[in-house]
């Protein structure tokens, strides 16, 4: 599909893809060095529902004027905002404490969210690198729940839910469900990606099965699993280019969660190894049923090999970074208007 070609179909929606939040989160753009405004005007010009500004980055300020500036300009556009940050767990290596305490961040976010008209704010707890230290995920779990709960009365006078993302290999289905649930699912719910399960050792049919009465918001990403003589890698690819079975995940998705956005999350990388046949890779994951660890590796076992793409400059990058949204948006568009 040529470009002009595909822009102009995302500037005439199709029937069915009216009825889905389809939505644009803005790491796929995150080489493009675009403030909020041409970012808003770029998703726009696609189609999106739904931009979602998962970083305070991506919005360039949170003063109450810039915030209020960047929800009148989406309000033009007619696109619907949603807005989110990275750790709010004080024990994770991903945790800036630079930006004050957790409570702190997690409340101007709140804040940020009620001005943009964000029903939600997105956070994750860490990355696979919490689970492979002291004091491991359990305890990570507990902390990111005391803060949730210390924030509870802020989100609530705003009107305000926290989608906690399963991010970078932090949690499997199960332990985020259990965050969810000791934090009050009232008020709390999960940002569901497709591609970071996988990071985890997790299906990710697996883990929409888990999660989807918990979601508030979803990240759509396609993933590559093959063999390994160490045990299985892993890539993120172009939506429809990998091995998961994305097609039925999203069709699944649409049935289950159909009120929630949709926004893609387009990140193309080269293969990241997880040596599960090593003993010692278990010892973050010990409390992993074998049952859940069986689907995982049935995954890879039908996968094949995928090379890293080409190293370029930035200019370049940047391109190659609007083709692979723009070609993940097309291919789910063709889905949502052949799901029934």
């Amino acid at each position: 599909m040529r470009r002009r070609d595909f822009l102009g179909l995302a500037a005439a929606p199709l029937a069915k893809e009216n009825k889905v939040r389809l939505g644009v989160d803005l790491f796929s753009l995150r080489s493009q060095g675009w403030d909020a405004f041409e970012a808003l005007d770029y998703c726009a010009r696609l189609g999106a529902r739904v931009v979602h500004f998962s970083e305070p980055r991506f919005l360039g300020s949170l003063e109450d004027e810039h915030l209020r500036r960047v929800a009148e300009h989406a309000r033009k556009l007619g696109v619907a905002l949603e807005v989110g940050m990275r750790s709010i767990c004080p024990s994770s290596k991903m945790f800036d404490a630079s930006q004050g305490t957790a409570e702190q961040q997690l409340g101007r976010m709140i804040r940020a969210a009620r001005l943009l008209g964000s029903p939600i704010v997105r956070a994750v707890l860490g990355s696979m690198a919490d689970r492979a230290v002291p004091p491991g995920i359990e305890a990570h779990i507990e902390n990111t729940v005391r803060v949730l709960r210390a924030v509870r009365s802020q989100a609530l006078d705003a009107g305000v839910k926290i989608a906690i993302e399963n991010h970078a290999g932090d949690m499997q289905a199960r332990e985020l469900k259990t965050l969810i649930e000791e934090a009050g699912r009232d008020w709390v719910g999960a940002c569901l990606d497709s591609g970071n399960p996988l990071w985890t050792i997790e299906d990710p049919h697996l883990t929409l099965e888990v999660l989807a009465p918990y979601t508030l918001t979803c990240h759509l990403r396609d993933s590559a699993v093959w063999r390994v003589p160490e045990g299985a890698a892993v890539a993120w690819v172009r939506a429809g280019e990998g091995n998961v079975r994305l097609e039925e995940w999203v069709r699944e998705f649409l049935r289950r969660c159909p009120d929630r956005t949709l926004a893609l999350e387009v990140i193309v990388t080269g293969p990241r190894v997880f040596a599960c046949l090593d003993p010692g890779f278990w010892e973050a994951y010990r409390k992993t049923p074998a049952w859940e660890f069986a689907r995982f590796l049935a995954l890879a076992e039908r996968g094949k090999p995928r090379q890293a793409p080409p190293q370029t400059g930035k200019e370049e990058a940047a391109r190659r970074e609007r083709e692979d949204l723009e070609a993940s948006l097309a291919w789910t568009r063709r889905v949502i208007e052949s799901t029934a």
